[in-house]
């Protein structure tokens, strides 16, 4: 049973194997998910799926995971998702670019549990 209520929550990544078994961890703590492997993807799928959390990896092949954070701020749901970028870039210049474009957390792979969830509540508060 998770800490934090049942989020909607979009996983974005071109590693299928990594947002698959990250998606089934939310499942098994009771969030539901769905997946995206491009930007492309992604924005559709958000429109669509209305997620509260959005994890998004910022290499992405098309639309780079900053130009999806960006774009989806505009859209009417977007003032209220939380979004995350879950990315093996760090740095201060990479987390202002994320800031930048519109993420609310920066986390880095493999994020661990403890981390993840932390967002999640953070996600319930805000929505």
């Amino acid at each position: 049973m998770p800490i934090s209520p049942s989020r909607r929550v979009l996983l974005v990544d071109d590693n299928r194997d990594s947002v698959e078994t990250l998606s089934m961890l939310l499942r098994i703590k009771g969030h539901d998910t769905r997946i995206a492997e491009t930007g492309e993807e992604a924005l559709g799928a958000a429109e669509e799926y209305q997620p509260h959390v959005v994890l998004l990896d910022l290499s992405l092949p098309g639309i780079d995971g900053y130009a999806v954070a960006h774009e989806l701020r505009k859209r009417p749901f977007g003032a209220h998702v939380v979004l995350v970028a879950l990315t093996g870039w760090s740095g201060r210049e990479v987390q202002a670019r994320a800031a930048e474009a519109g993420f609310d957390f920066h986390l880095l792979k493999p994020v661990e549990w403890p981390e993840l969830e932390q967002v999640l509540e953070a996600a319930s508060i805000a929505t």
